[in-house]
Order: structure tokens, then sequence, then C-alpha cells
């Protein structure tokens, strides 16, 4: 289990579900990057639960993005959409008057990438998680031409979940470069079993396992990053 040897120059970070641990994995995979000797920047396009810290809103897992990537951005072009309210970002919009359109995100993703040599967008909630009436995350992938990487948030339930996204991933014709185990659920029976049996059905290598982290969302990606590489024991 270990990230592949040559990574693309940009990459979409979704999940199982939401609150399995996307920002964990994607601040780890920037530490990874740079690691590497990379110039790594995270971008979070739509950010739902955002507060006012004097300088606009800001939202708690695109500020562990800011704080992972190397140069650091501007908070602007990673996080083109922070919205007030914790709801889907459809009703999150719908309560700010904002609507969500490509157009800005596409901009600020083409800034980010003359800045690095990989830029790691994290997306919101699930895959299927729609940006807003309009809009699938799909249509985001495509129109960024991204490959996909998929954090499975290991509890009960989790090797269902892990099938049906990569069901949905394989369907939706986007490339699926890998998977990265998140342990959210320090009570889940049998772990190590369901971790094997998610090797052996997902169709795309694992990348990583990472341990259970209480204090999300930042946590310590510098530390987890060495869980993506082959020689951590």
């Amino acid at each position: 289990m270990s990230l592949p040897a040559t990574l693309p120059t940009a990459l979409f970070v979704t999940g199982t579900d939401t609150e399995i641990g996307k920002t964990v994995a994607s601040t780890a995979l920037l530490h990874a990057l740079r690691r590497r000797g990379l110039r790594a920047v995270g971008m979070k396009p739509v950010a739902s639960g955002s507060h006012d810290a004097g300088q606009g809103l800001r939202n708690d897992d695109a500020l562990a993005l800011q704080a992972a990537s190397l140069p650091v951005p501007d908070y602007a072009d990673l996080n083109p959409y922070a919205l007030r309210q914790p709801l889907a970002p459809e009703l999150a919009a719908a309560e700010d008057g904002v609507r969500i359109e490509l157009a800005p995100i596409v901009a600020a993703f083409e800034r980010l990438r003359a800045q690095a040599d990989v830029v790691v967008v994290e997306g919101v909630g699930g895959w299927l998680a729609p940006l807003s009436a309009q809009l699938d995350q799909l249509d985001l992938v495509r129109a960024l031409r991204l490959p996909v990487v998929l954090v499975v948030g290991m509890r009960l339930g989790c090797v269902n979940h892990a099938r049906l996204t990569a069901h949905a991933l394989q369907a939706s014709g986007v490339e699926c470069l890998g998977w990265i185990g998140n342990h959210i659920d320090p009570s889940m029976q049998r772990q190590d079993e369901n971790f094997a049996t998610l090797q052996q059905r997902l169709p795309m290598p694992c990348w990583g396992r990472l341990p259970h982290l209480p204090h999300l969302p930042g946590a310590d990606g510098e530390a987890l990053s060495a869980y993506l590489h082959s020689d951590h024991r």
C-alpha cells in the first residue's frame, strides 16, 4: 500500500459519505507529495459551514488544506465558494443567495495549477452529493479533467458504501486511481477483516490506511502522510 511512483498534476478526492475524513486524507496526500519535493496545493471548491474570520468567510476544512499546502495559496482561489450554513451545498447556497457555477472554480483551479506541481481538489460530501440544482460533482471533475481518489470511511456498512461508490465512479466514466481507508470509528469490529474485504472487492489499488484521530478536521497531515508510504510500519 503506497502512492504510485507517478501521479497526475491534479486529482479529485471524493468519499463514501460526508464526515468520513476527506480533508484528513487530502492533507496527508499534500504532505506526502511535499515529501517527494513537489509543490503541492489543496483546493476546496465548495465548502459548507463557514465562519466570518474578519477577512471574509472561512471554512475549517479549507483552512486545513491551506495550511498543508506549499506554496500557500490565496484563500479565495483555494475556496471560491465558502457558504455559511453546514448544509448540502445546494441548500447552503440558497441560504446565502449564491449560485454555484463552474467558471469561477475553473479559473481559480488554473491559477492554483500555475503555482504548483500537483493540485489536490477535495469534493464535498459523498460522490453523488450535488453542488447545485444544475451541477453534480461529476460536472466539476469533467470540467477540470481530473482523475479521482476515493476515501472510504471505515465503519459499519463501509463495504457496501465503498462498492456502491466505486460502481458509480465506473458508471460515470471517470478514472479512479486508488482508494484510502480512514478509520473514523475506533469501536468498529473486525477492522482488519473489513479492510481485507475492501482490498479484494474494490477495482482500484489501495494507497494507504489511516488510523483514527479524534481531533478532526485538520489532524496531523504530516504524520499521517507516512501511512501513504510503503515503508511505513
